[in-house]
């Protein structure tokens, strides 16, 4: 008899989660002008809002970070950190950064002016805001399957070749300052790249003389799928699959608050001495010295270790499966989510889920407002609220899919959890058909306007 699967880890430290009433969690969203981000921690039962910083570190991060070496330039944790960063990726250069948002700024005032042209697939939220800050346009070339949540490709994160090649030729390459891969790709659903593709993009990156840069939050678990889906891979471990990864990389931003492990940080990886010295003018400007850029010495010191950690192939099992779990107990149900399931959290297509609810009135912010209010479930948009306005027309951006994510914190919550995740996803399921009044905005920012935004119910 096959043994079930188990999370991996024990747990030493608890705390203690406060489950409110639906009338308490109405006036709640009152409040927060039915902005899931204006809430309040403790009036979240479960929070699935990011797996951004949300992690539990382990005994041997909490330990590393008691030895964190707090010395403004040179500290002994910043050469750890360099120690590990280069092992596992290869670059011999790095910058430490507060985040990933921030590794994002420098590198991009170092190399995005007005009229840039970004191809890539799918960027995230925060890499097509800076994009977009500094007048350049962000181009979408992922591949169509992506889109279709039902279908079951392997890799949806891939970028369409023939699409980015297209744009390759079209523009000046002076005009093109990198291509950005996100490795997994958030925007699609957590979903992973292939190496097949990485290496194609690479070949562009070569033949066009531009830049290859991922966006690696993930990347891990971007590693797992390939020794997973891409038969070439199966034999292969985890951080070889990994340092063949970044080896077609010219450099990496990190959001080291996901597959970093640790609950602050982030770092851009540089192959390129003359470029890492062009971005330490801003990271020195923005961030801090470049033996601290924004990290505290403990910080680093932890981070140092979750990088290990995260390429482990126990860890990663049991991460990939707890989201696997999640996502096979709403497909089962008959939930719409999409397909196959992702890397770090479950979305919810919403276009399929709430069919009554007009597009124009938010269709995934009011599905994950239902969520919240049925079982003090906090997930987050991914459609129309955060794909912004157009930055020339102003007008709405509708893009092909409005999902809600589920984002599940790494070596926090238990199946028991899940379990309660998708009982609260079912009710409002079965009642979906009531669901007819989406929500409209009453006050916004002008960019990235999906973090302050302000909603009233439409009529």
């Amino acid at each position: 008899m096959n043994l079930p699967f188990c999370e991996n880890y024990k747990i030493k430290t608890v705390e203690s989660l406060y489950k409110s009433t639906t009338a308490q969690r109405l006036q709640w969203l009152k409040d927060a002008r039915y902005n899931l981000f204006n809430l309040r921690s403790e009036q979240v039962f479960i929070d699935l809002l990011t797996d951004s910083g949300t992690g539990s570190m382990s005994q041997e991060q909490w330990a590393a970070i008691m030895t964190g070496d707090e010395s403004y330039a040179g500290s002994r944790s910043y050469f750890k950190l360099k120690e590990s960063i280069e092992d596992i990726f290869g670059f011999r250069y790095f910058l430490p950064t507060h985040q990933g948002r921030a590794a994002e700024n420098v590198l991009f005032s170092a190399l995005v002016k007005a009229g840039d042209i970004v191809p890539g697939n799918a960027h995230f939220d925060t890499t097509k805001g800076h994009i977009e800050f500094r007048k350049a346009t962000a181009i979408d070339c992922t591949i169509t399957e992506a889109s279709d949540t039902a279908l079951n490709h392997p890799f949806k994160g891939n970028v369409d070749i023939e699409k980015l090649e297209e744009v390759l030729k079209s523009v000046s390459p002076e005009k093109i300052p990198l291509i950005i891969l996100t490795i997994t790709c958030n925007s699609t659903g957590g979903q992973p790249v292939s190496m097949g593709n990485i290496k194609e993009v690479y070949r562009l990156s070569r033949k066009y003389n531009i830049p290859l840069f991922f966006d690696s939050a993930r990347f891990a678990e971007n590693a797992w799928f390939i020794k997973e889906r891409e038969a070439d891979y199966a034999e292969k471990n985890i951080p070889e699959i990994v340092r063949e990864m970044f080896s077609y990389a010219d450099g990496m931003t990190m959001s080291s608050k996901k597959d970093g492990i640790v609950n602050i940080g982030g770092f851009i990886g540089f192959r390129n001495q003359e470029l890492f010295r062009k971005s330490s003018t801003y990271n020195i400007m923005f961030e801090g010295y470049i033996t601290y850029g924004g990290m505290a010495g403990r910080d680093m010191a932890a981070l140092a270790q979750g990088l290990r950690e995260v390429i482990e192939p126990d860890y990663l099992e049991t991460r990939i499966r707890q989201v696997e779990f999640l996502g096979n107990s709403l497909s089962v149900a008959g939930v719409p989510v999409q397909q196959p399931i992702g890397g770090h959290a479950v979305f919810i297509d919403a276009l399929r889920f709430l069919p009554f609810v007009k597009r124009e009135e938010f269709v995934a912010q009011t599905l994950a407002l239902e969520l919240y209010l049925e079982g003090g479930v906090r997930g987050v948009e991914i459609g129309t609220l955060m794909a912004d306005r157009d930055p020339i027309s102003r007008e709405n951006r509708f893009p092909k899919t409005e999902m809600v994510r589920l984002a599940i914190p790494r070596r926090v919550y238990t199946n028991s959890h899940m379990e309660y995740v998708a009982a609260t996803v079912r009710n409002v399921f079965e009642r979906r058909e009531n669901i007819k009044n989406g929500y409209r905005i009453t006050w916004e920012a002008e960019i990235l306007r999906h973090f302050t935004i302000e909603l009233e119910k439409a009529q």
